[in-house]
């Protein structure tokens, strides 16, 4: 076995695509609509037959009260990994992306913290190097 597929919670999914392609470089995998439903996902460049990120509308009340009580907690959605948590984090920053911690060393990796503008924190994460 192997994962697939993750979903994340958005609260606008045109919103949402724009800031995962634009700010931090993915791209669109899937894209298309079933009356209401859009189903929508992105994949990294680096690997495009990898595990897909399915960017959902936040119209589930039991998903989103989950989603709001992770993001006032302080608690990251979801974690990407890279091995240039430091270029990255000036990437994306020059793109406009609001990082609530900057690269911070912590037990074994470096991460830093960023607001998706949709309702979530994403880590990014960078390990160390033993």
């Amino acid at each position: 076995m192997r994962i697939k597929l993750t979903t994340l919670y958005v609260d606008d999914q045109e919103k949402a695509l724009r800031f995962y392609t634009d700010a931090l470089g993915f791209t669109k995998k899937a894209d298309f609509s079933n009356g209401p439903f859009r189903w929508l996902t992105v994949v990294s460049p680096a690997d495009p037959e990898g595990t897909e990120l399915q960017l959902a509308l936040n119209d589930n009340p039991a998903a989103k009260a989950y989603q709001e009580a992770r993001f006032a907690q302080g608690q990251p959605a979801v974690m990407f990994f890279t091995d240039d948590v430091k270029g990255d984090y000036e990437r994306i920053k020059a793109r406009g992306a609001e990082f609530t911690t900057p690269p911070t060393e912590v037990t074994g990796s470096t991460i830093a913290m960023l607001n998706d503008t949709c309702g979530n924190l994403i880590q990014v994460t960078q390990l160390a190097r033993w």
